[in-house]
């Protein structure tokens, strides 16, 4: 075997992507360990699908250091890609096919014995809960029996790395949730997974640690908690305020949090009481049409990070 069960599974120092002048990856460094589920999170444009296609070796690199299962994507390629599997953003699947077909198809992509590959298959469909579905075409499928079909696709390799870009996009809240079931009980099997993602709250269910990317870099990391307890607060409150008043708030709020953002509809107080950071509103003489106290979140981590505004 060309790795050693103690080092990591991938990776990468100073690892970097060019596409001519543009530097889509800039010099960034990761781990990660057999086993684990591990995440990019970053705006579009930050440089988390090039990365994702460096470590599946279908993108070389521009510079830096990679290894995929102790192996280097630029000379041991086609050995790497036979152990991972790849679902991508968008489904590729053949819609003139039967969904057992799709699969059965794939399989031998990866010169499987017929009956391996039909045992597999069935298999597959039984964990993806398409075991009815066999015989019909894609085509007429939801989407998230699509999504679940690209995913026993992926896994009909047996890989021990899977690589998922954006896997629940677009998808209704029950399908997100089945698809997050499925993925859980991978990573039971001992599957590592590498995903990107737009979603905070699926961060938080799939990830046992992440990194946040913004501008091709890697500008934060750790396990999501470790997150918000270093970038955050423990609790939100958000507040509401008439226009008239919103207007003459400069100042007033100051001292009541560790953080106060002012936002076109309403202000976020950071703190770790957000039932007292309320209050003390209320004792300044300030009236608000509506006060939430929440949880701080990843997503509270992920804007204060990488910005409110729109990245074209």
């Amino acid at each position: 075997m060309p790795e050693h069960p103690s080092e990591p599974l991938i990776h990468a120092r100073e690892l970097t992507k060019r596409f001519g002048t543009f530097t889509a990856v800039d010099s960034i460094d990761f781990d990660v360990a057999r086993g684990e589920s591990f995440g990019f999170l970053g705006p579009n444009g930050a440089g988390k699908t090039s990365t994702m296609r460096m470590i599946g070796s279908v993108s070389p690199i521009s510079a830096g250091t990679l290894r995929v299962m102790g192996m280097d994507p630029a000379t041991e390629g086609s050995r790497i890609r036979a152990r991972v599997g790849v679902v991508p953003q968008q489904d590729t699947l053949d819609n003139e096919l039967t969904v057992r077909e799709n699969l059965v198809i794939y399989g031998r992509y990866f010169g499987l014995a017929r009956a391996e590959i039909g045992r597999r298959a069935d298999e597959l469909l039984e964990f993806a809960q398409l075991t009815e579905r066999a015989g019909d075409q894609v085509e007429p499928l939801s989407g998230g029996m699509k999504r679940r079909l690209t995913i026993a696709r992926s896994l009909i390799n047996e890989p021990e790395l899977l690589l998922l870009d954006e896997p629940t996009t677009g998808l209704d809240p029950q399908a997100r949730h089945l698809l997050w079931d499925r993925l859980y009980r991978l990573k039971q099997r001992g599957v590592t997974l590498v995903l990107t993602t737009h979603y905070m709250d699926e961060a938080e269910q799939l990830c046992d640690r992440l990194v946040v990317m913004d501008k091709a870099r890697i500008v934060a990391e750790g396990s999501p908690r470790e997150l918000i307890e270093r970038y955050s607060t423990r609790e939100v409150a958000e507040l509401r305020f008439g226009p008239d008043v919103a207007e003459g708030l400069d100042g007033r709020l100051e001292g009541i949090a560790q953080r106060v953002e002012h936002l076109p509809d309403r202000v976020l107080l950071y703190a770790d009481d957000g039932e007292a950071a309320a209050s003390a509103v209320h004792q300044r003489g300030l009236k608000p049409e509506t006060v939430l106290v929440r949880r701080s979140s990843l997503e509270d981590v992920f804007l204060r990070l990488t910005g409110r505004s729109l990245i074209e």
